[in-house]
């Protein structure tokens, strides 16, 4: 196990990653702290040869409550606020890891924490979980991808919904949505996420790779545009094997 001091770090014997957001009196509020342990973790995950997958989770009762409001205004200038923003691009990194990483969700999962859930591939929450984006009545606008991943997978209907309103929405109601894709009692959670990350871990790691860039890519593609990255993704898959 690796120490940090807002994150758990551990890595199993057969390549999972373990983070777990480790700020349980105040519900693993997102702060710029955790962001910069976050960061760091990101980093290993991706360069360490040896981890194949990552599971996120959260200490205590929650998830993530989403960011810490009381660190606002709290940085010297804007333009330090900006340049650390940019030079740690906690999104942009957890976006680029090809490695399949799986949520599990209990308790509260708002703002920042509905949106580190959406940059994993797979998410699964318990059955007290309790969702909500509340940023634009704070007069703030999601700024964790939040505007773009939501939209994405939700359809921009539901999400404006959601982002607009703020409400605050349960695990059945976000398993309809298909925020998540299961839900399962709380004692369960943990179980069920690295039961799910360890079918994944099952396919070669190259083909899990494909599939999610093919995905992820392709949303941003026309038609035509996804179904030739698709077709040079396996014929890439295929070529290895001969």
């Amino acid at each position: 196990m690796t120490a940090f001091a807002t994150v758990g770090f551990d890595k199993l014997d057969d390549g999972i990653a373990v983070l777990t957001l480790r700020r349980p009196e105040v519900r693993n509020a997102f702060s710029v702290a955790m962001r910069d342990d976050v960061h760091e973790v990101l980093l290993a995950v991706r360069d360490d040869p040896t981890v194949r997958g990552l599971l996120l989770r959260g200490d205590g009762d929650a998830f993530c409550a989403g960011a810490d409001l009381t660190e606002f205004g709290t940085a010297p200038s804007q333009a330090v606020a900006r340049r650390a923003r940019w030079e740690r691009d906690v999104w942009g990194l957890w976006l680029s890891i090809p490695k399949p990483m799986v949520a599990a969700i209990h308790g509260h999962c708002l703002g920042s924490g509905v949106e580190m859930a959406c940059l994993c591939d797979i998410r699964i929450a318990s059955a007290e979980a309790v969702f909500g984006m509340p940023e634009v009545g704070l007069g703030l606008v999601p700024a964790a991808c939040g505007t773009q991943l939501l939209p994405r997978l939700l359809g921009p209907g539901r999400a404006l919904d959601l982002l607009l309103t703020g409400r605050r929405f349960a695990a059945g109601e976000a398993l309809r949505y298909g925020l998540v894709t299961r839900v399962v009692p709380r004692d369960a959670l943990d179980g069920a996420a690295m039961a799910v990350l360890r079918q994944v871990l099952r396919a070669p790691d190259a083909a899990v790779a494909a599939a999610k860039r093919a995905v992820c890519e392709g949303l941003d593609l026309p038609l035509a545009k996804g179904l030739t990255l698709e077709a040079r993704l396996a014929a890439s898959l295929t070529a290895a094997r001969s």
